[in-house]
């Protein structure tokens, strides 16, 4: 089965990576976004799907906008893939394009659709705390996420799972159900199912103020706001902007469900339950873990932070290289 994969971050890799080392399958080429300036320099810097496939010599086409580049559209017609695989590409595919390969175009999707279709789904189904996430295989149509379904997997959430995590994990899945998915099309054992539009959400692309902490939120919510868009959120700390990274809500939880090394936590925290201050204010500490801030609703320790220009260090190394005094208060 001759393929091409389209795809751009670290998250199709894995995929692109078990087409490569299947015996049935052949990559043809990968068609991925231009590469984007990055670092102080400025350095043009390919995606993470084109270096891999330089690595093995593939054709890579790159077009700024795909749906018209028509010389990237005459090549991609003439190279004859059997299929085409998409997995976080970026951008929305033509009618033509879709209608190009033999079998059709398959999408890898980190969710479980019709919820979060869009472009950021694992970000805002950890925002919004959800349980549960996955991935889905379907054939592409041409509109957001909206096709047959063909395949799910489902994977639980955790309380401290934060989105690189997330993603690493769906990653892998999604190369897995990917490769079941062609084995189950090429015999003809499986059954495209549509979705159901009643029940469709949507994960829009993530804006800068999105990463801005609301210290009146409620502490589960600002928790699910720092692991979504990990490792982005940033609050104002005497004047300079600190990066939040890791968080624990301190009421409400299920302890048994943590590790081990959480139960001092666990015992330190049930005594600061009835300290009242204004949302922001760091009210206590705990020893070896960090600074404890009130939210709008709740307790939120810090566990690991980033001053801007240093590097990320751990909320009880902070507390103390920075002398912080219990009363200050983030903005």
């Amino acid at each position: 089965m001759q393929v091409i994969l389209f795809g751009t971050p670290q998250f199709a890799v894995p995929t692109l990576q078990r087409l490569l080392d299947h015996p049935d399958c052949k990559v043809i080429g990968v068609v991925t976004q231009p590469d984007k300036r990055r670092g102080r320099g400025k350095q043009l810097v390919p995606s993470a799907v084109k270096k891999v496939a330089l690595q093995h010599n593939l054709p890579v086409w790159q077009p700024k906008r795909i749906r018209n580049a028509q010389k990237t559209l005459s090549e991609l017609k003439e190279a004859r893939a059997d299929i085409f695989v998409v997995v976080a590409y970026g951008q929305i595919l033509s009618s033509e394009i879709l209608s190009i390969p033999k079998l059709g175009c398959i999408n890898v999707h980190g969710s479980i659709l019709p919820q979060y279709r869009g472009a950021a789904p694992i970000q805002w189904s950890l925002y919004n705390g959800e349980q549960q996430t996955g991935v889905t295989t379907m054939l592409m149509n041409e509109g957001m996420d909206t096709g047959d379904v063909l395949l799910k997997l489902i994977k639980p959430i955790g309380l401290l799972d934060n989105y690189q995590k997330i993603a690493e994990e769906l990653a892998q899945n999604g190369a897995d159900l990917l490769l079941e998915t062609l084995q189950k099309l090429k015999v003809g054992d499986i059954i495209a199912t549509p979705q159901n539009p009643t029940e469709a959400t949507y994960a829009p692309l993530i804006q800068k103020s999105d990463y801005e902490i609301d210290w009146s939120r409620s502490a589960i919510a600002i928790h699910n706001q720092v692991r979504g868009f990990y490792p982005n959120c940033i609050t104002n700390f005497r004047d300079q902007s600190l990066k939040v990274m890791t968080t624990i809500p301190l009421e409400n939880i299920d302890w048994e469900s943590l590790p081990l090394t959480f139960q001092p936590l666990r015992q330190q925290s049930t005594n600061l339950l009835n300290l009242q201050g204004k949302p922001g204010e760091i009210l206590s500490k705990i020893k070896n873990f960090g600074p404890v801030v009130q939210t709008g609703e709740g307790l939120l320790l810090l566990q690991e932070v980033q001053l801007s220009g240093k590097r990320r260090q751990s909320g009880w190394d902070f507390f103390n290289g920075t002398r912080v005094k219990v009363g200050e208060i983030f903005l």
